[in-house]
């Protein structure tokens, strides 16, 4: 049994910028790999490198359930639960710790 959460997160590319939902087991690594355009794809492409809201789940079919369900909201959506947490659009990837 796996003793570490799983994350869904929303980066963006500045306040009211971009967004970008995903899912992984590793998210300050994940944060870091978007941050440093290490991998080809949306973030690289649209400069989305700042970690706005996160969400852990112990059971990764639930936080696979839960991206899935997000990626089909409205964009109002996502933005209203950004706002509700982090209404400056602060990057909350230094505060993840190390």
């Amino acid at each position: 049994m796996r003793a570490e959460p799983y994350f869904v997160y929303m980066m963006a590319s500045a306040i009211g910028g971009t967004i970008y939902i995903g899912v992984t087991g590793r998210l300050r690594q994940r944060v870091w790999e978007h941050k440093n355009d290490v991998v080809e794809g949306f973030t690289r492409r649209y400069g989305v490198h700042r970690l706005v809201w996160f969400q852990a789940f112990d059971d990764v079919t639930a936080a696979i359930h839960r991206e899935k369900q997000m990626k089909e909201w409205k964009r109002a959506w996502k933005v209203r639960l950004i706002q509700e947490t982090n209404p400056n659009w602060d990057d909350l990837y230094p505060g993840l710790g190390g």
